[in-house]
């Protein structure tokens, strides 16, 4: 395996940056990279994209968030066969979110290749629209490693003229256990395609793997130099797609801010979150790539001066803003590469003031999350929803200053003769008259209504509905230690095939010929079904709701701990009686 740009005593170096145009690649593809907003390549980018187009073998070291899914799409793209409607290009990830992610990228750098079809397949989803896909031909295919290992066993995907393939997040695929799974993937690709690996870190799995399958590989080793500024208070908020809107307006009512940002990822949500935002009173402006330019400087120029308060942006929107007033970044959607997170939040604390950020995690996304707190060395501190009693108090505040402010108007001579007139033709108490007063400019809705009880809310996550109250069951699967499964391995499988997430499970207990697994009790049916046919390694996992004595559930204890409120924690999965997490 050989490095490539080793400076002194043999560590990697950084190669030089130079611009997309430097690179060679399609012209279709970059012009599509630059719609996205990208100007220079990042490290990774330039040294893993040269090698990749010359046709060798690559290992990439790199963290999440580096700008890695574009150091291999953008060399795919630029090489593929438009004209063909066979798969060409395998990535496999090992989670469906990645799995997405990096199929949105493929979209993305592909908009100017209509003949281009990028098919995810992946656990969770129905078998009929991936199937529909398949049938009508793809090029591109992005899936996790179960779900490609049903479509071979099926005979309904054809990787026997796979020209690339590409292993995302190895070292993760791993821990996860598909290792097998990916190495009877690898066996049933052509000698002659072309592979690359990316991980995070190089085990010794990971270079036994790179040493077999992989024909003299490029090996890359850029390390992040990612880094944030440390007069900048890092927050982030666990919250639901669905409740984001709520969270942000109860942050915005009890927050003092001066000029904010908030960070969203289409041009159309920016529109209409700032839309959400001015009706519910706040004074919030939309800027994104369609806004024409002399539009965007005077925009830009109303939050210098503190006409507007808030600009709702895109990432390629924002670039080039430098505006000292801007005291708050906030990441309504999670930016799904480190780069970007830093770019945004660097948008705040400028000039030597201090700045805040404020990151929007829904439960399915807690991958990102860690990927940022690595990729800059900074641990996010987790915050709560602002209670109404918060919320109200600051009404309140805010309501007295007005009244405040206002005693001191050219004004109020005028206006208190009119009251006093009006007080004696009508013989109303001046209090009522001020109260009447005050409805004119704010409605009955003033205050908040308390929350509902925390039994009555449904569990902070985001999967199909759950009746109020849910708890877990526990679950058989027809595999166990004679069959060679570890923890990782039961999480992986389930929680790809069932669109599960590492919140949706509690104990595991691993017994000689089957284990035992607590998981939500009001799993639906086309979930059940799905999982019955996974397999971990040849295994069928078969799985169904153990109905055994309390001898043979007795390694797996009920857990209570995902019940309650919005905010609460679910445990992380273990080993029953063991402490050990997988």
């Amino acid at each position: 395996m050989s490095t490539s740009d080793q400076g002194e005593h043999g560590a990697p170096a950084e190669p030089p940056v130079g611009t997309f145009d430097d690179l060679e690649i399609d012209s279709r593809v970059r012009a599509a990279i630059t719609d996205v907003g990208y100007e220079t390549p990042s490290p990774i980018q330039a040294a893993t994209i040269p090698p990749l187009m010359e046709g060798r073998d690559v290992v990439g070291l790199a963290q999440t968030g580096t700008g890695k899914t574009a150091a291999f799409a953008i060399p795919i793209l630029s090489r593929i066969d438009t004209s063909a409607r066979t798969p060409q290009a395998l990535i496999l990830a090992p989670t469906r979110e990645l799995a997405l992610q990096v199929s949105e990228a493929f979209g993305r750098y592909s908009a100017h290749m209509p003949e281009v079809k990028v098919l995810p397949i992946y656990g969770g989803q129905s078998y009929g629209v991936q199937l529909a896909g398949l049938r009508r031909g793809a090029q591109v295919i992005v899936g996790t490693p179960g779900r490609v290992i049903d479509h071979l066993d099926r005979k309904t995907l054809d990787i026997s003229g796979l020209e690339f393939l590409v292993l995302d997040e190895a070292d993760e695929m791993l821990t996860m256990g598909f290792a097998e799974d990916v190495e009877r993937i690898l066996a049933e690709t052509p000698d002659t395609k072309q592979v690359a690996l990316f991980s995070a870190t190089m085990p010794s799995t990971i270079r036994r793997l790179a040493q077999r399958y992989l024909k003299s590989p490029q090996e890359i080793a850029v390390k992040s130099k990612t880094a944030t500024a440390q007069n900048i208070t890092q927050r982030y908020l666990q919250v639901s797609h669905q409740r984001k809107l709520d969270a942000l307006t109860r942050f915005l009512e009890v927050e003092t801010f001066d000029g904010m940002i908030v960070f969203v990822r289409t041009k159309q949500a920016t529109e209409e979150l700032a839309e959400k935002l001015r009706s519910r009173g706040f004074s919030a402006v939309a800027i994104n790539g369609d806004l024409a330019q002399a539009q965007r400087e005077r925009t830009i120029n109303q939050l210098k001066n503190g006409q507007i308060d808030i600009l709702v942006a895109t990432d390629v929107a924002a670039r080039g803003l430098d505006v000292d007033r801007i005291s708050h970044v906030v990441n309504y959607d999670i930016p799904h590469d480190t780069e970007s997170y830093v770019h945004r939040i660097g948008r705040t604390g400028r000039a030597g003031r201090s700045g805040n950020a404020l990151l929007f995690v829904s439960p399915r996304e807690r991958h990102l999350l860690r990927a940022i707190e690595r990729a800059t060395r900074q641990t996010l501190t987790e915050i709560g929803l602002p209670s109404v009693d918060d919320v109200n108090a600051q009404r309140v505040a805010k309501f007295a200053d007005s009244i405040t402010q206002n005693l001191s108007s050219d004004n109020l001579d005028l206006f208190r003769g009119l009251i006093e007139n009006y007080a004696r033709d009508n013989d109303v108490a001046m209090a009522d008259i001020a109260a009447a007063l005050a409805l004119e400019t704010r409605d009955g809705g003033f205050l908040m209504t308390p929350d509902p009880p925390q039994s009555e809310r449904r569990p902070e996550r985001e999967r199909a509905p759950r009746r109020p109250g849910a708890t877990f069951a526990t679950y058989r699967i027809a595999v166990g230690r004679k069959h060679k499964v570890s923890p990782g391995a039961i999480v992986g499988a389930i929680a790809n095939e069932g669109g599960l997430s590492r919140g949706d499970f509690g104990n595991i207990s691993i017994r000689d010929d089957f284990s035992l697994v607590e998981l939500p009790d009001d799993l639906d049916n086309e979930t059940l079904s799905n999982l019955r046919h996974t397999k971990i390694g040849k295994n069928p996992i078969d799985i169904r709701k153990d109905m055994g004595s309390p001898r043979t559930r007795g390694g797996a204890k009920r857990n209570a701990g995902g019940q309650g409120g919005n905010w609460g924690k679910r445990p992380s999965p273990r080993v029953a009686g063991r402490g050990r997490r997988s």
